[in-house]
């Protein structure tokens, strides 16, 4: 059959839809994905994608919502806006997605279409050639409510198309490992790609506990991440620490002995030998750190990143605080702290019992 993947035009986003593609394609299935811009650049040899939206760029859509609706505004930038705030913010987004993706899938006829809680243009694109859609969790929200809170401001889209509703999903594939949160439909272990090669020096642990530092890929407040305050503390603690692609400014500076500095390597495959990630509060670093059943430290930010600091910390599996908050004891904590780790090593240890998404392809089959 032949499969439509669509996601908001993001790295973060298209990344952990691709190895479920990727099974689908191994199973003899054809797979294409709709995206734009950033997205594009997650693209991986073996599963083409379609730019659905050229002239799309995120942040004067970003700038637009946030300038029209300040009191959202104020809660997106705390961290406290829930679904409100993404429901504008992704609305718009897949404002300018529908017509292209709608445009595509007419064009190529797909027998499925898979789409993320943030690209309901998906399900709009299902719902005009009458096939089943699906919706893939790869955030760390409950995405019947995230999908419901975009579709809300795609009035105008639908009409456009000669719609007023959408049907609901033919199914939902969930993530979240079920002790940090219960997400609707059928369980699959989360996956990711991620770009750049492993030196090999980070392929086994080092003399002193190691400590990667990420920051978000997408620019906007806080995109630092907590490297400046990692660094501005790093020399009071007994670990090593590893920036992982730090800002120009950041990588010119005089570094403590005990930070090094890496370009885009695959996180994942870099946390085994590590002892702790720290990063930004994302939904794929905060999974890729359970998979590996480390610690790690979420900064509390705008977006999402509070909710899944928040979440982490609730499971007792990491830290969540804020950027400025970050102390050396802070970090001593996170490397010699035996209750996160524990905790984290059954987070681990549960999404390792979860489906792979090669034992999907069949129940996906199965809706056509």
């Amino acid at each position: 059959m032949r499969v439509l993947v669509v996601s908001a035009p993001l790295i973060g986003h298209v990344a952990p839809l691709l190895p479920l593609a990727a099974a689908l394609r191994d199973a003899g299935h054809e797979v294409l994905v709709a995206t734009a811009a950033d997205g594009l650049r997650a693209a991986r040899p073996g599963v083409p994608a379609r730019d659905v939206a050229p002239a799309f760029d995120f942040g004067r859509i970003a700038r637009g919502v946030l300038l029209r609706h300040p009191l959202i505004a104020r809660a997106e930038l705390a961290g406290t806006g829930g679904t409100r705030g993404a429901g504008l913010l992704f609305g718009a987004v897949n404002d300018q997605l529908a017509d292209g993706v709608v445009a595509v899938a007419g064009e190529w006829k797909p027998d499925l279409v898979i789409h993320e809680p943030f690209a309901v243009a998906g399900a709009l694109a299902a719902a005009t050639l009458g096939v089943p859609a699906v919706r893939q969790e790869n955030a760390l929200f409950d995405g019947r409510e995230l999908a419901r809170a975009t579709l809300a401001r795609l009035g105008p889209a639908l009409r456009r198309h000669g719609l007023t509703e959408l049907p609901p999903p033919a199914a939902a594939i969930a993530v979240a490992p079920p002790s940090l949160l219960r997400q609707d439909g059928w369980p699959m272990r989360y996956a990711s790609v991620a770009g750049g090669e492993l030196p090999e020096w980070l392929r086994e642990p080092g003399e002193r506990p190691r400590v990667l530092v990420s920051r978000s890929t997408v620019a906007g407040p806080g995109s630092a991440g907590p490297m400046p305050a990692v660094v501005a503390a790093a020399d009071r603690v007994d670990a090593e620490f590893v920036l992982v692609r730090p800002d120009a400014r950041l990588a010119r500076r005089a570094l403590p002995g005990n930070v090094r500095t890496v370009d885009w390597v695959p996180i994942p495959a870099a946390l085994p030998a590590s002892a702790a990630l720290v990063h930004h509060g994302g939904a794929g670093s905060v999974l890729s750190a359970l998979i590996a059943g480390v610690p790690q430290l979420a900064t509390v930010g705008a977006g999402d990143r509070r909710h899944n600091a928040e979440l982490v910390a609730a499971r007792g599996a990491g830290i969540a605080v804020r950027t400025r908050d970050i102390t050396a004891d802070t970090l001593t904590r996170l490397v010699t702290d035996t209750a996160l780790r524990d905790a984290a090593r059954q987070v681990g240890a549960e999404i390792a019992a979860m489906p792979a998404p090669g034992e999907l392809v069949r129940r996906l089959e199965s809706l056509r």
